[in-house]
C-alpha cells in the first residue's frame, strides 16, 4: 500500500505547484544563461529551507514559493535543511514522519525548481529520526537513505542542473559501515566558490533521543576537512568569496541563548551546560576566515528568524569583518503560510562585499498582512 502511496502523493504536489504557477504567471525566463544576467558577471541565488513543517505548509505555502523563485532568474536555488517539523502532526495529510514518503515529497519539490536545486540535510530529516513521534526509525539509516534518495549523482536537483565536487574522503559513518559524505558539495560559479557541509541541530547529534558521539566525531572531521578543502581550493581559483550553507545555528556568542548555543566568543567554547558538537569546527572556521581576507558567507537555518549579522569574532574579542551570518526564513506554524519565504542574493564578484542580500516575501503567503 505505501508503494502505491507515494507515486500518489509526487502527482499531487506537483498538481499544487502547477496550480500555483498558474495563478502567478511567468516562467523562470533563464534560459540557457545559468541564471546570470546579460552581463555574465552579476547573477542571483536564491536561499531557503526549515519548511514544510505542516500540512498547509507543503500543499498551499511551499509551492507558491517555488512558483516564485520560478519567476524569477536564478542561478541556483539552495535549500538548508529540515524537510519537517521536529515531530510529526497527529492526523496529517502529507508526510510529518520519517517515512520513505517524506523524501519523495521534497525530491518532487527540489525538481519543480526551474534552477538547479541544492540541498543539504537537516536535523528533522534524520538525527532526529529516531524520536518515537517521528516513527523511531534508526537516524543513520534514515541519513543513508537521504543519501541515496537526494545525492545519488554527483549533480544538481532541479530541472538544469549543475555539477558538483563530491566529497569523497575522509569517509562518514553509515549504518553498515564507513560512506563516503556525498551531500557535502562544491561549487563554483563566476569565480564565486559555495560549498555544503552537514552540520546539524540537536548538538550535531550529541543530543536528544539517541546521542550518538561516534557519529558526530566521523561526519565532524569530515565537515572540518572539506571546509578546508573548500577554502584550499577557493584560493587556487583566486575566487572572489565563499559561501557555505549547512542547517545548524552553532551560536557564535553570548547574545540570543532563546535561537542559538551560547557560547564564548573568544574561546568559542559552549556556556550553556549543553554537548557542544560546534567548537571544534569554529575555531577551524575562524581561521581560514581570518587567512582568506576576502568575504565568507555562512548560510545556515535552524532557528527560525531571518537575519544578517555579523556575530564571528577573533580570539581578541574583535569582530571578523569579512564574516557573514546569514540565517534563512523558517517554520512559523501560528500563520500557517507566513514565513514560508525565500532570500534573494544578489552575486556581483566585481563588487567589495560580493554579495547583497534581498528578502522575499512571496505574496500568495502573507497571512498577518495580506498583499495589496
Amino acid at each position: 500500500m505505501r508503494k502505491m502511496l507515494l507515486p500518489i502523493l509526487a502527482a499531487l504536489i506537483t498538481a499544487a505547484i502547477t496550480a500555483s504557477l498558474a495563478a502567478g504567471g511567468g516562467g523562470n525566463g533563464g534560459g540557457d544563461n545559468n541564471g546570470r544576467g546579460d552581463d555574465h558577471d552579476t547573477y542571483a541565488i536564491g536561499l531557503w529551507g526549515d519548511f514544510p513543517y505542516s500540512d498547509v505548509q507543503a500543499t498551499v505555502g511551499v509551492p507558491n514559493l517555488i512558483a516564485d523563485m520560478n519567476r524569477q532568474d536564478l542561478a541556483f536555488t539552495a535549500h538548508d535543511g529540515d524537510l519537517k517539523a521536529g515531530n510529526s502532526t497527529a492526523g496529517s495529510t502529507t508526510p510529518t514522519t520519517c517515512s520513505d514518503a517524506l523524501y519523495i515529497q521534497a525530491l518532487t519539490f527540489f525538481n519543480s525548481l526551474k534552477a538547479p536545486a541544492v540541498f543539504t540535510p537537516g536535523d528533522n530529516d534524520w538525527t532526529d529520526c529516531d524520536r518515537p513521534s517521528n516513527g523511531g526509525f534508526n537516524s543513520l539509516e534514515r541519513l543513508d537513505h537521504e543519501r541515496q534518495v537526494l545525492f545519488g549523482t554527483p549533480f544538481t536537483l532541479g530541472q538544469h542542473k549543475l555539477r558538483q565536487e563530491v566529497q569523497t574522503a575522509p569517509l562518514c559513518p553509515g549504518v553498515k559501515g564507513p560512506v563516503q559524505c556525498v551531500e557535502n558539495r562544491r561549487w563554483t560559479v563566476d569565480r564565486v566558490t559555495y560549498a555544503t557541509l552537514n552540520i546539524q541541530g540537536s548538538c550535531n547529534n550529541l543530543c536528544d533521543t539517541a546521542p550518538d558521539p561516534a557519529e558526530e566525531a566521523g561526519r565532524n572531521a569530515a565537515d572540518i576537512a572539506w571546509m578546508q578543502q573548500t577554502f584550499a581550493e577557493a584560493a587556487q581559483r583566486d575566487s572572489v568569496a565563499i559561501m557555505f550553507i549547512s542547517q545548524a545555528d552553532p551560536g557564535f556568542d553570548l547574545s540570543d541563548g532563546t535561537r542559538a548555543p551560547l557560547r564564548d566568543p573568544k574561546t568559542l567554547a559552549e556556556t550553556d551546560a549543553n554537548p557542544d558538537g560546534f567548537q571544534s569546527f569554529l575555531s577551524a572556521l575562524r581561521d581560514q576566515v581570518v587567512q582568506f581576507k576576502r568575504p565568507v558567507a555562512y548560510v545556515h537555518g535552524d532557528s527560525h528568524y531571518f537575519r544578517v549579522d555579523k556575530p564571528f569574532q577573533n580570539a581578541q574579542g574583535q569582530r571578523l569583518e569579512n564574516f557573514t551570518r546569514v540565517e534563512t526564513f523558517g517554520d512559523n506554524q501560528a500563520n500557517g503560510t507566513n514565513d514560508v519565504n525565500w532570500l534573494k542574493v544578489l552575486v556581483d564578484p566585481r563588487s567589495r562585499e560580493v554579495f547583497a542580500y534581498q528578502p522575499q516575501i512571496v505574496p500568495a503567503n502573507r497571512v498577518a498582512v495580506p498583499a495589496p
